[in-house]
């Protein structure tokens, strides 16, 4: 294998794969797990698949799990500043260090891989990921790996686990283009990721023509199915404290539950309050500022939003907003904006960074179209945020940014919060 690359060229190599895409299909990570020597099979997971809410239940089923003295790893995506940020042991993310030696050794293998494709086949940016972070949990020998898939489904490149826990938080209407164009068949595809035998954990708001379909797919592979209360039986106190924060720990509780009783083990109240009481999501209603009162929210679909929206009077604690706003291309802009602006006084409009980014006047222009006309454009999310911000101390109001992770990332590592807190209310 060649020398460990450094920072700055594990994210060279990272960002070129953006070129290539995605593509379906575990035929290479399958050779991947071959060539690293990972017999993923066998790695003790719980898989963690859905529309929304998935980081969130991911860190707090991690956060659980650990609590009853178990090596617990987690893989998580997308990431804020640092694609360290996705792979977490002991509710850590690992060092830059370590990113590097993970990335370095699944780039080999996938150049290896990559000779025995086609011309035009290509192990994509999110397969290498996925391999560096089931590496680096393999190698770390931990009890138990929390992953999050990504799109989801039985062609996602975090299905080559055969997870005896799985988790689908939600179903909503999101890539279509891959996963189907109903609910009902975007949640047949997610469900067919969950192996035989298994057990599968549904989140308490999930659709009646998902639970449906879930109890059909279960009856024919043996799965057994639970439902997750709406409200947390033991965590009560969140440090995550938005309020659809509750239903990701309820849910996360009962998957932490379901795995350790396949273990043989019983989950402990005291874990579980513990966890509640420590876990944060950073990016999800994160409090950035106090003055003026600024959250940041990676709300992206408009199941997000809505999610986000019956929060807002308790994350503001009443106080008028000022909507800043930038968004991705594929996504429903103008529902999200149906959804978040009738709670918005005002409206600054940006562009996350990338190539995929939705105009700034496109969302000027869905506005209008909605009858709201207090609208600024900005091209760089730091000066829309700034914007905002001098807007909302002169009317005594808050600033909430949202619409993209990517947006969130960027104004993290650029602007400088204002008495910034550390802890931050989960989304």
């Amino acid at each position: 294998m060649s020398e460990r690359w450094s920072g700055e060229q594990v994210e060279r190599h990272l960002r070129s794969l953006e070129l290539f895409g995605m593509r379906f299909g575990l035929d290479r990570m399958r050779r991947m797990m071959t060539v690293l020597e990972l017999n993923v099979a066998s790695l003790p997971a719980v898989h963690v698949l859905g529309t929304n809410g998935k980081s969130s239940t991911t860190r707090m089923t991690a956060a659980i799990l650990r609590r009853h003295g178990l090596r617990v790893g987690a893989y998580l995506s997308p990431h804020l500043r640092s694609y360290a940020e996705r792979i977490q042991i002991e509710e850590s993310d690992i060092t830059e260090a370590e990113l590097a030696a993970a990335v370095t050794r699944a780039a080999w293998a996938a150049e290896r891989v990559n000779r025995t494709l086609a011309e035009d086949d290509h192990v994509t940016q999110f397969e290498l990921l996925t391999a560096a972070g089931l590496w680096v949990m393999s190698s770390r020998a931990v009890d138990v790996a929390v992953v999050e898939a990504g799109l989801g489904g039985r062609y996602d490149a975090t299905s080559v686990i055969e997870a005896p826990v799985a988790v689908l938080t939600n179903v909503g209407l999101e890539h279509t283009r891959w996963l189907g164009p109903t609910v009902g068949h975007i949640a047949t595809e997610k469900l067919a990721a969950v192996r035989d035998g298994a057990e599968l954990v549904l989140g308490a708001a999930t659709e009646e023509t998902v639970q449906q379909i879930a109890r059909e797919i279960a009856r024919e592979r043996s799965i057994t199915v639970s439902i997750a209360p709406s409200e947390p039986r033991y965590g009560k106190v969140l440090a995550a404290a938005a309020g659809f924060q509750r239903e990701n720990f309820a849910l996360a509780e009962l998957a932490a539950e379901r795995w350790l009783g396949a273990v043989g083990l019983q989950l402990r109240p005291e874990a579980a309050r513990e966890a509640a009481a420590r876990t944060t999501v950073p990016g999800r209603a994160q409090i950035f500022c106090e003055d003026p009162l600024t959250i940041l929210d990676g709300a992206h679909n408009p199941h997000a939003a809505e999610a986000l929206a019956r929060s807002l009077r308790t994350l503001f604690r009443g106080r008028r907003t000022a909507l800043v706003m930038g968004v991705l291309e594929d996504k429903d802009a103008a529902r999200m904006l149906s959804i978040l602006l009738p709670h918005s006084e005002r409206a600054f409009f940006t562009a996350p960074p990338g190539d995929r980014a939705l105009p700034p006047a496109a969302l000027q222009s869905h506005a209008r179209q909605l009858g709201f006309e207090a609208v600024e454009c900005h091209s760089k999310p730091a000066a829309a945020l700034q914007a905002a911000q001098q807007w909302a101390r002169r009317e005594g109001a808050g600033v909430l940014l949202t619409g993209s992770v990517y947006l969130i990332g960027e104004v993290m590592g650029q602007a400088q919060p204002r008495r910034a807190r550390s802890e931050q209310v989960g989304g």
